[in-house]
């Protein structure tokens, strides 16, 4: 990547950073929004947020050399000569009135210079107009190097931003679109065709696509962050909860099984006895110990069971 893409990557990743995900977290704060319309609403501030910047971006790069001549990356020698012919025409300083006519003019002189040498034409497909300039070429190691460098940089980024145990889903799906966006890109640069689709954006170059996955990285990963903390469920402080409430629930079971036996025990004694009518549950459950019917001694024990 130039300097200037880099420096704009970074200027996107502290956009995303200190301004949007903020921005995200007090839409996904909770008791805001229902639950369904915080990830409707959060999804959609990213995606807009996103294509503003990315549509910015990509009007203050400029046309490329495809859209200069009105071709596609697939036009042969002679469409590109018969697109130049016709708009050399148009916008030679003689016939264009235009201050900027110049301009106009060397631009689309150095467009159908560049696409009609194929060599340059693939320098510019794989680097653009900083490969032109710098006159580079392919270098595997090279690549490799600037590749590791980049993709470490962003992975160290990703791993800091996404400590934490609330973050493990958010580091789980940054990671993963990290690791995409790799052999995307590895698969697209060192492919000697283009990989692209005929009928997706047919005048971009491997370079803008690249750019463009870089562009959108930074948005992403600050919305698997934000996603991720939203919908972090505590498992353990949840069994917890359930364990708690489980005990709390068998202790009240437990005192109505207590209540039950020491009544049951009640109508039995009182019945042994010959007595009839309502049984006198005072002289069965009393303070301490006492005889009842039969000579027999209940005692009520901490437990609720009664022994004799």
């Amino acid at each position: 990547m130039s300097e200037s893409d880099e420096l704009d990557g970074l200027t996107g990743f502290f956009f995303y950073m200190f301004i949007v995900h903020p921005a995200t977290a007090w839409i996904l704060r909770p008791g805001r929004f229902e639950r369904k319309k915080s990830i409707m609403y959060a999804i959609g501030f990213l995606a807009l947020l996103a294509a503003i910047k990315t549509g910015i971006s990509l009007q203050s790069r400029g046309p490329n050399h495809y859209n200069l001549l009105g071709v596609t990356r697939d036009s042969n020698p002679l469409e590109i000569k018969r697109a130049y012919k016709k708009l050399s025409l148009q916008t030679h300083p003689d016939k264009n009135p235009s201050p900027t006519a110049v301009d106009e003019f060397d631009a689309l002189k150095q467009a159908y210079d560049v696409l009609l040498d194929m060599e340059l034409r693939e320098v510019y497909n794989k680097f653009g107009a900083e490969g032109i300039r710098t006159n580079k070429r392919y270098d595997e190691t090279q690549f490799f190097m600037e590749l590791g460098v980049y993709y470490l940089t962003f992975g160290m980024l990703a791993y800091v931003l996404t400590l934490g145990k609330r973050s493990g889903d958010a580091r789980q799906w940054t990671f993963t679109g990290l690791i995409v966006m790799l052999v995307v890109e590895i698969s697209i640069m060192t492919s000697t065709e283009s990989l692209l689709p005929k009928g997706v954006l047919p005048t971009w170059t491997e370079h803008q696509c690249v750019w463009l996955l870089h562009t959108l990285f930074p948005a992403f990963m600050n919305g698997c962050r934000s996603m991720g903390s939203y919908l972090y469920v505590d498992l353990e402080a949840q069994g917890r909860s359930l364990l708690m409430a489980l005990q709390e629930q068998n202790k009240d079971i437990l005192l109505v099984l207590r209540d039950v036996q020491i009544c049951t025990q009640s109508i039995q004694a009182n019945g042994g006895g010959g007595g009839g009518g309502v049984p006198n549950t005072t002289r069965v459950l009393g303070t301490g110990s006492g005889p009842v019917a039969g000579g027999a001694v209940m005692r009520a024990t901490p437990t609720g069971k009664i022994k004799e």
